[in-house]
């Protein structure tokens, strides 16, 4: 007991950063355990000291064996210590939860009651950050995040993920690697931020469903237009937003909702969107309409049943929607499309898009500083104005 005990003490006090504070481990020799049989020799797993042992014995005095002899001040333990003085049939007393220790004959412990903190420390709290430590911080980061350090998939390429169909204005034709479309640019211009060239870009087919869904990812990351909330974060990594998210109704002409104003409209009405989803959360949060959200795979199948009668309206994001009031069905939208309005926030949080990565991800930070950096550039703005229409026509329902 008294080996293991001073060795967990000496480990303790030993400074993570610069090594053993050699100063302090001589200021400790007299608390450090010491056999203090009269007769016997000093244990030699210890610091040898004469006088630390006649200290620890005049400290155990103090506390209860004998009197303290005149002139003789017991040692102090430092904060968080306790000596545990030997020779007492009684129990010492636990103040850790766990059960008492006996103690040994003739032997002096000290015990750990609480980790030493406060005898390691790497700076003083208020040490000054100087302009060059950060610049030096700042560099380090980049340079962790140049291609050839990246923990990627395969490595030499990035493995991009995203649902098929792959809907515009997000993408074109179905086709997310021909750079076209505000999501399929945005990848591509992240991949560039990472050091990698248009051709060392790959993609894969991942449903939203699986996306959203813990578990292992077959991609570095994906972007399909995923809300960033908490309650995914327990499942997956997010980056940076990308774009930031308002919900909207569509319909289409001669249905029970093409004539709604407001919300209130909007009540007694048969609603859908894809199963988890931030549109399928408005529709039960926002709207709150008396009937139960019908709930769909997929924006296709929502659809489908919006054209044949089967619901009276759809909820999805803004882009979509006028996306969908625009263009025919042949042509991926809705025929006789109406886009009713959009949906104030249920809260002043604003709602955005983010690029998914498995939990843990040692990407994450790489890519969100990629997305950053597009941000702060200027090129997220510019690819919104490219490829994604302008909110007029759009009014906030209420």
């Amino acid at each position: 007991m008294t080996k293991t005990i001073s060795r967990v003490l000496e480990a303790t006090i030993r400074d993570p950063c610069s090594g053993p504070s050699v100063p302090f481990m001589r200021r400790l020799e007299a608390l450090i355990t010491y056999d203090v049989t009269p007769d016997g020799p000093p244990n030699p797993h210890f610091p040898s000291s004469g006088v630390a042992r006649r200290a620890m014995h005049r400290s155990c005095n103090s506390v209860g064996r004998s009197p303290v002899p005149p002139g003789d001040e017991p040692i102090t333990p430092p904060a968080g210590l306790r000596l545990v003085c030997a020779g007492h049939t009684r129990s010492a007393r636990s103040t850790t939860g766990r059960p008492p220790m006996r103690t040994t004959p003739r032997t002096l412990v000290l015990a750990a009651l609480a980790p030493l903190t406060l005898l390691v420390g790497c700076a003083p709290a208020d040490a000054p950050t100087t302009a060059a430590s950060t610049s030096a911080a700042s560099a380090s980061a980049s340079a962790s995040c140049t291609k050839d350090t990246l923990q990627v998939r395969t490595p030499g390429t990035l493995t991009v993920g995203t649902d098929k169909p792959a809907y515009a204005p997000w993408f074109v034709d179905d086709n997310p690697a021909n750079g076209k479309g505000y999501e399929s640019a945005v990848a591509y211009a992240v991949a560039e931020k990472l050091g990698f060239a248009r051709a060392d870009v790959t993609w894969t087919t991942a449903s939203f469903s699986s996306v959203i869904a813990p578990g292992p990812k077959t991609f570095d990351f994906d972007i399909n237009q995923v809300s960033i909330t908490d309650e995914r974060r327990k499942n997956i990594d997010f980056s940076s937003g990308y774009y930031d998210v308002t919900q909207a109704v569509v319909t289409v002409k001669g249905s029970k909702a093409a004539g709604a104003k407001g919300l209130a409209d909007l009540a007694g009405l048969k609603i859908g969107a894809q199963v988890g989803t931030t549109s399928l959360k408005a529709i039960e949060e926002i709207i709150k309409p008396s009937a139960k959200a019908a709930v769909f795979n997929t924006n296709d199948d929502a659809k489908l049943a919006l054209a044949n009668g089967t619901i009276d309206a759809i909820v999805v994001d803004l882009p979509t929607a006028l996306f969908l009031s625009a263009v025919g069905t042949k042509d991926g939208g809705l025929d006789n499309g109406v886009l009713i309005g959009q949906l104030g926030g249920s809260s002043s949080k604003t709602e955005q898009f983010g690029l998914v990565l498995d939990k843990g991800s040692p990407l994450t930070e790489c890519v969100s500083q990629a997305v950053d950096a597009l941000r702060e550039g200027g090129t997220l703005t510019k690819l919104e104005s490219q490829w994604l229409t302008g909110t007029a026509g759009a009014p906030v329902l209420k």
